[in-house]
């Protein structure tokens, strides 16, 4: 390989494992690219390196994707495969003999990789894509929030982290890994979230027993259970929050409102110690964002949008226009 082309190959591989192990969908991989490597040399070479970062990736191995997904994804690279006049690679059959075979689990994983080398692995109902409850879907603010996060660690280091609206809990777990919070509150307010939260907690290393020593370095993990139309203002204050994060919470009207309430009670209840703000949303219409920015301004909220980052650790749609506001609670009331 010409040095410029093993950067393209290096480039390709690492696209292909960023994406298989978040579970992205198929049309997105780049296949195109993948077409004319394979005309080279070199093609049968990628196509073992792809499969030893793809289904036979370290990550994949422990927490399995869905089957139907690792079977798809074989069957096109072997496609892809075939259309190239070279040796038929025995490898490829065998993998997929093995996923034919396999049975399909009640539970899947997708996985993030963190620049330490270490990852969040998310587990998710199969059947779960019927069942219609918006925080089992792992949603690109939040994987945006979690790269900013990791480009901007001293946010949150040795700081109380409260997340509203945790989801899955990738933003979260993110920074309990990447950031060093002294401690972090996930919460939600679905009974089937705040379980699968729990167990996406317990499933990256982290203990939920309040006794339990942590490692040194390692956060206090909690996870809470909050209605933004019930919790009062002592409630929240008993967080002690010094960072209050909350992504792709956004997603309707009413969801809008009960965030801004919940983001009223916090200003009155920490005056003094108002706690950094930051929310991410991505825009699906022009509305999103701006009933938010109306409300908070309503509510004498001060915003300002973060700059957007360059680097992306994380595979999610480049063309989503996501924004990233940083709002600070802290107004002076005139006596």
């Amino acid at each position: 390989m010409e040095p410029e082309d093993h950067e393209g190959a290096t480039s390709l591989l690492q696209s292909f494992e960023r994406r298989f192990l978040a579970a992205r969908a198929l049309p997105s991989f780049p296949w195109q690219s993948l077409e004319e490597k394979l005309k080279e040399p070199s093609g049968s070479e990628l196509l073992l390196a792809i499969l030893q970062k793809t289904v036979k990736h370290p990550v994949c191995v422990q927490h399995l994707p869905s089957v139907k997904y690792a079977r798809c994804f074989l069957s096109k690279l072997i496609k892809k495969h075939e259309a190239v006049p070279t040796e038929p690679l025995d490898a490829l059959y065998e993998a997929l003999a093995e996923v034919l075979m396999a049975e399909e689990s009640t539970q899947c994983h997708r996985s993030y990789l963190l620049p330490s080398g270490d990852s969040v692995t998310l587990s998710e109902s199969t059947a779960i894509v019927s069942h219609g409850t918006t925080g089992l879907v792992t949603w690109d603010a939040a994987l945006c929030l979690a790269e900013w996060a990791i480009k901007n660690p001293a946010v949150f280091t040795e700081r109380t982290v409260l997340e509203l609206g945790s989801g899955a809990g990738l933003t979260g777990l993110a920074v309990c890994k990447a950031c060093h919070p002294r401690a972090f509150i996930f919460s939600d307010c679905h009974g089937q979230v705040l379980e699968q939260l729990r167990g996406n907690v317990l499933l990256n290393g982290f203990s939920l027993e309040p006794d339990t020593p942590t490692d040194p370095g390692s956060p206090k993990v909690t996870v809470a259970e909050l209605d933004w139309d019930e919790v009062t203002a002592s409630q929240l204050s008993a967080f002690q929050a010094d960072v209050v994060i909350a992504a792709d919470v956004l997603y309707c009207g009413e969801v809008t409102l009960s965030l801004v309430r919940v983001l009223k009670l916090l200003s009155d209840c920490q005056r003094k110690n108002a706690p950094d703000v930051y929310v991410a949303y991505t825009v699906r219409s022009q509305d999103t964002g701006k009933l938010f920015i109306t409300e908070l301004d309503r509510a004498g909220i001060y915003w300002e949008e973060v700059p957007p980052h360059a680097s992306k650790l994380f595979p999610y749609e480049e063309h989503s226009a996501i924004v990233i506001l940083k709002l600070v609670l802290s107004h002076h009331h005139s006596i």
